[in-house]
């Protein structure tokens, strides 16, 4: 119903409503007119196309209806205020039907309450002042440490030291190597005991895992959201500057940056260099990558591939939480927390830990940039040593299918226990975790995934043995397997721990037992044991040794002192010293039994990895079918340069340096680490004899390569 007056317009269509005559009261009343079935019918199509009608589409429904173009707006006015109240009566019906429920939920609740029971004991619920009787309680926790002083005192008599020292898996001491592997059961023996810690193997059973499950708020994923964006804009700056930012080192002449030009273009409000033990790496460098961008983008975004891309750097990667995914099914835009392990290969060093974000972003068409940044959060901030400031990388596709890589690293570390004094040189110098190490780690593996995609054999496949490209692929996912297995058995990582045995070298060797049920190990119990040694020699020289088949019945016990010949060779990049070999004993009577060795180097170190594997499980692998469950248990040698260059040859560019950084070294640190199955059986027990066995292969074996490269034994 409209108002044909008020508003000023005719009421009835014609123009005379508003004319008022003030002698006459019958045109004083408001008149009123009532629109027809027809009119109200066109108005409600109208409106529920259109609530909003401009002033063209008034015009046209006034020369159809028959009505004064204010009268239209009106009734429009008038229908969208009666929509309005509509919709907030039916949402008051809706809250006050909310709220007696709640109501209603919050009367049972509370008679449910007064009815409960404790779970634990069984008795009538606590009043609520209870609560807060302080007094009672502080009673109450008096009473229960004196309890738990008593029995710790008890215990202590019985196991031979306090309650406090047991480690926090499973505390209970083991004095006794006579170990039965389902009780530990067993008597105490005089004399000094060793603890061995029995873990559940490398994969499903883990009773603590290293990094923390989180919950994260929306305010968080903003946070970070904002730290990641701030760290990439800051990492695309540290790839773009050169001086003052960045500064030749006046002992290697690699790329590191000046802390004062760096603190002017990035002032921060927190600073932890006041601490002495706090202390900074940083590093810069590129080269060219056998791997368009693309595909490095998607392994380096994939914590899986990512470990598998760096098993020698990277000891565990896990994505705890995806922030953000790219756009439009790609990476670009996406934002990761990962909790990270990164390693140095030696039994010496522990890994760092730390909580990142890792953004992607593609800059232009065929350019990323990667960005790697610490998460500071009280939930886990206290247990990494090592602060992240932006690092990553800048990739750029090159014509020919390859791509530019510029890497960049920035850490502040915190060492919290001195480091061993045979790796201070090489860590504090900023080699060990450098850009320069992830760079030639990359460059060599990329140039490995190159050559697994090739479908020709390699002219030095000596005679034939391996039949088919198929077979070639699957002997390389074999010998990767067993290089990773053997990274994994060497890393310090919190899924691995482990016991040292002092007397060697002043170093020691580190054992550590745990219980094979993983389809690529054999099953059983496995021993394992590293040590790491020093030798006055190149790094290049070390590596040549192992790698020459002419001397390996100098150091090699698997062959008992005999001479052994290359039956296979598939090569894994452009040096001569990445490849992969099938080795065969000569004059053994071990026929059955050949050697699978994969040898790899770069400018950062190299490792020589070798396993047993019997003649049946080889023709499986040769012949192109699964190798995922040929059991291995690989030893070797990983040799790093000792970070004490060789000054002779004067100071040289960087360039020079990441090409002949282990050549340079004056000296060479050797980890050495070997397995042994003490039984197939999961019932077995360890005796003495395993444990000095496998003590005594290590040292002698030490002793034996210092003799053949005329080193002094001491």
């Amino acid at each position: 119903m409209e108002f044909g007056s008020g508003g000023g317009g005719g009421g009835g269509g014609s123009g005379s409503g508003g004319d008022h005559d003030g002698s006459d009261p019958q045109k004083r009343k408001k008149r009123y007119h009532r629109h027809t079935a027809l009119q109200i019918q066109r108005l409600e199509a109208m409106f529920k196309d259109c609530p909003h009608p401009d002033e063209k589409q008034r015009l046209q429904l006034s020369r159809e209806l028959g009505l004064a173009p204010r009268q239209i707006k009106f009734w429009f006015q008038n229908r969208r205020t009666q929509m309005k109240a509509q919709h907030e009566r039916a949402d008051n019906c809706a809250l006050r039907a909310e709220n007696d429920k709640i109501r209603c939920e919050n009367i049972a609740i509370r008679e449910a309450l007064k009815n409960v029971i404790c779970p634990s004991c069984g008795g009538p619920p606590v009043t609520e002042d209870s609560y807060f009787d302080e007094q009672k309680l502080r009673m109450e926790n008096a009473q229960l440490k004196e309890e738990l002083d008593r029995v710790s005192s008890i215990a202590a008599k019985y196991i031979g030291r306090p309650i406090s020292q047991l480690p926090p898996v499973q505390p209970i001491h083991i004095s006794s190597l006579d170990l039965t592997m389902g009780t530990f059961g067993g008597q105490g023996i005089s004399g000094p005991s060793l603890d061995l810690d029995l873990l559940p193997g490398s994969s499903s059973t883990l009773p603590n895992l290293p990094y923390q499950q989180i919950v994260l708020s929306d305010m968080d994923k903003s946070l970070m959201t904002d730290i990641a964006a701030n760290a990439m804009e800051e990492l695309l700056r540290l790839l773009q500057t050169n001086e003052p930012l960045w500064m030749k080192s006046s002992t290697d002449g690699r790329d590191v940056i000046d802390l004062d030009s760096y603190e002017r273009m990035f002032p921060r409000a927190n600073s932890h260099l006041k601490n002495p033990n706090v202390r900074i790496e940083s590093s810069r460098d590129s080269g060219v990558v056998i791997m368009n961008g693309l595909a490095l983008v998607d392994m380096f975004m994939d914590c899986s591939k990512w470990v598998e891309l760096f098993p020698t750097i990277v000891s565990m990667a896990k994505t705890i939480e995806v922030i953000s995914s790219g756009m439009m099914g790609g990476h670009s835009g996406s934002l990761l927390l990962i909790y990270e392990e990164l390693q140095v290969l030696s039994p010496v060093v522990p890994t760092r830990e730390s909580y990142v974000l890792r953004y992607c972003q593609q800059i232009e068409q065929g350019s990323w940039a990667v960005v790697n940044v610490s998460y500071d959060s009280p939930q886990f901030s206290s247990q990494c040593q090592s602060h992240r400031f932006p690092s990553g990388c800048l990739i750029q596709d090159l014509p020919n299918g390859y791509s530019k890589v510029t890497w960049v690293e920035h850490l502040e570390i915190e060492d919290r226990t001195p480091i061993h004094r045979l790796y201070q040189d090489l860590i504090q110098s900023g080699m060990a975790f450098g850009a320069d190490r992830w760079l030639a780690t990359l460059q060599r593996m990329c140039e490995r995934f190159a050559c697994l995609m090739v479908s020709g054999t390699s002219t030095r496949d000596l005679g034939g043995v391996i039949p088919s490209p198929d077979g070639k692929r699957s002997m390389m996912k074999l010998a990767q397997r067993m290089v990773s297995s053997f990274c994994t058995s060497i890393s310090t990582s919190n899924r691995y721990r482990g016991t040292t045995i002092s007397g060697l070298n002043e170093v020691g060797v580190r054992v550590t037992l745990h219980k094979s049920m993983d389809p690529g190990q054999p099953n059983g119990v496995v021993l394992n044991a590293a040590t790491t040694f020093w030798l006055p020699i190149p790094p290049q020289n070390v590596f040549n040794f192992f790698k020459d088949e002419r001397t390996r019945p100098q150091w090699d016990v698997l062959t008992n002192g005999n001479a052994v010949q290359e039956v296979a060779h598939i090569a894994n990049g452009s040096n001569p010293g990445n490849c992969i070999s099938v080795l065969r004993a000569i004059n053994t009577s071990q026929n059955n039994m050949l050697i699978l060795q994969e040898s790899c180097i770069d400018s950062s170190g190299s490792l020589v990895v070798y396993c047993p594997v019997d003649l049946p499980a080889i023709n499986i692998a040769m012949s192109g079918e699964d190798p995922s469950y040929i059991p291995l248990l690989p030893s070797g040698f990983t040799i790093s340069p000792d970070g004490h260059l060789d000054q002779g040859d004067g100071a040289s560019t960087s360039s020079n340096v990441h090409g002949n950084m282990g050549s340079r070294s004056s000296g060479s640190l050797i980890s050495v680490a070997f397995q042994i199955l003490v039984s197939s059986l999961p019932s077995a027990k360890l005796n003495m004899e395993s444990v000095t066995t496998v003590n005594n292969l290590i040292g002698t074996t030490v002793q034996q390569i210092k003799a053949a490269l005329n080193c002094p034994s001491s």
